[in-house]
């Protein structure tokens, strides 16, 4: 626990230094986005995402979307919504791609597998997804199959190579890679959902028994080549009652069968040479290795009624246009009731995305800048995401601050106003002087329950960044529908921004920033179609 505490330390922006980085961005080792195996059989996916129908409205209502039946169709939609590409852009002779998944930097050090029993007539194997060439890749072909896998169920596993995001971000690159791992949790989350499935994070799974299933240990496939580390396994269960299991014994005998099975296929070099080391990434990914775990499940609420969208726009839709913005109009006002709806989107609420992927307590509270809301007064808020936080938060921050509610805001939403103020100076230079961060509608900073949660185990520190990139995923999406835009922000100054709430030490530690307005677009950048470069497909 404490080398994860050393880290979080050394790696936070102060404003008189910045975290340790490679100072300069050597374009000759800029890491390859896109891995995969060679010599392993593939499977092409079929391009379906543009047939699904459900509405935004209908994936946030339980039960409303019947469920698709599993054959290479519905993967085909699953993988294209979730970790798929979403558009190219062009300016000039530069041309890069967009995903579904957002990446700091746009580096995506995620990386996904599908693991089947042979449902649906796709074979019994552990693939990896190839998101270029929206393909899969045969990695192991398991003697007897997956049987330990329920039936009208299949597994998606993702790892992380960390070092896409430390060639530029350096130390900090770690952080980066397991917010990445939350926001493609939510992300295969919100694709599962079009399709009627559901999807959930499986707790109680060793990194041991991931790294086998997954082949991530076979030093031979990754012979002079950037490791994966293990992330988590989810759960997708096509089953309308959503009654399927799958823990801890199940992912080791899982693994163990994968291990005897006939692997296929070398991993690819991602940079010829690394002009940098960074061993302390090495050295807190081994610290935050999970064990097997029997964990107390969690009953997500079923909450009241939520906030209503009035988009009814296909999902499918709003998932591939979601942009991250590069700049604000500094003068767009929001509904309040949309502020509301993007409240209660981050809250856990069964059987609704994203938020029911987590199979534990919400850990992370929201710290809001509030700058242009309609009937809200600016200044400083905070909103609670779960019960039992309100007494230790309020003793732990500035005695002056008031902790009221408004007046009519939906009393299952337990946001506090803290103290009026303008706080768009105050959010730009916590966010590392970005302009975005006072140009919106409001910022957020995330506040994570560090210390309680490192002391359940090290690997928590990883669960706290998984969870803040899903509310970040959440906030992208729902701007989407609102015409709107979100911004996640990885730069901004850890313990000023702790300082200005009045937290003295690591119980409470802000992980992400965000912030939300009307986007200003660049429009000498071209967008071109997702997947143009697929003859045929």
């Amino acid at each position: 626990m404490m080398e994860v505490k050393n880290y979080h330390e050394r790696t936070k922006h102060r404003i008189d230094r910045y975290a340790e980085g490679p100072g300069y961005l050597d374009w000759d080792t800029q890491p390859n986005p896109y891995r995969s195996f060679t010599g392993a059989p593939v499977t092409p996916l079929p391009l379906t995402s543009d047939e699904l129908e459900a509405t935004w409205q209908e994936i946030h209502q339980p039960g409303a979307v019947k469920p698709a039946p599993i054959n290479l169709n519905t993967m085909g939609g699953l993988f294209e919504l979730s970790l798929g590409l979403s558009a190219w852009k062009e300016y000039g002779e530069a041309r890069w791609a967009l995903r579904c998944n957002p990446s700091s930097g746009n580096l995506h050090p995620t990386e996904a597998y599908l693991v089947s029993n042979g449902t649906g007539g796709i074979p019994s194997g552990v693939f990896h997804y190839d998101c270029y060439n929206h393909q899969l890749e045969l990695r192991v072909s398991p003697a007897g199959g997956f049987p330990m896998i329920p039936s009208g169920a299949f597994l998606i596993g993702v790892s992380s190579i960390h070092w896409r995001e430390a060639w530029k971000y350096g130390e900090r690159g770690y952080r980066y890679s397991q917010l990445d791992l939350g926001h493609a949790a939510a992300a295969v989350r919100y694709a599962a959902a079009t399709l009627g499935w559901r999807a959930s994070i499986i707790p109680d799974v060793s990194d041991a028994d991931l790294e086998t299933l997954l082949g991530l240990n076979r030093a031979d496939d990754f012979k002079n080549v950037e490791m994966e580390h293990p992330g988590f396994l989810i759960l997708i269960d096509a089953i309308k009652d959503g009654s399927a299991s799958f823990g801890a014994e199940s992912a080791r005998q899982a693994a163990e069968t994968a291990r005897t099975g006939a692997w296929h296929g070398a991993a690819n070099v991602l940079s010829a040479t690394h002009a940098h080391q960074w061993p302390i990434i090495e050295g807190v990914a081994s610290a935050a290795v999970k064990p097997a775990t029997v964990e107390t499940p969690w009953s997500i609420p079923t909450r009241v009624e939520p906030v209503p969208t009035f988009c009814d726009e296909h999902a499918a839709h709003v998932i591939k246009r979601r942009r991250s913005a590069q700049a604000f109009d500094a003068e767009t006002t929001m509904p309040q009731e949309s502020f509301y709806r993007m409240l209660d989107v981050a809250l856990p609420r069964s059987g609704v995305p994203p938020m029911d992927a987590f199979p534990w307590e919400p850990r992370i509270h929201l710290a809001i800048f509030a700058h242009r809301i309609e009937g809200l007064k600016p200044g400083l808020y905070i909103f609670l995401r779960r019960d039992g936080a309100y007494a230790r938060l309020r003793a732990a921050m500035r005695p002056e601050f008031v902790w009221t509610m408004p007046e009519d805001i939906p009393p299952h939403l337990p946001l506090f106003h803290l103290t009026t103020a303008d706080g768009q100076r105050a959010a730009r230079m916590l966010a590392c002087h970005q302009q975005i961060a006072s140009d919106g509608a409001f910022a957020v900073g995330m506040l994570s329950e560090m210390g309680l949660c490192l002391n359940e185990g090290a690997w928590w520190y990883r669960r706290l960044f998984w969870e803040a990139g899903a509310i970040g995923q959440a906030l992208y999406l729902e701007a989407e529908t609102m015409g709107l835009r979100g911004a996640g922000l990885g730069c901004y100054f850890d313990d000023a921004f702790h300082d200005m709430l009045g937290l003295k030490d690591q119980t409470f530690q802000s992980l992400y920033h965000f912030t939300v307005g009307t986007a200003v677009e660049d429009t000498r950048l071209a967008t071109l179609p997702p997947y143009g470069h697929l003859s045929g497909r």
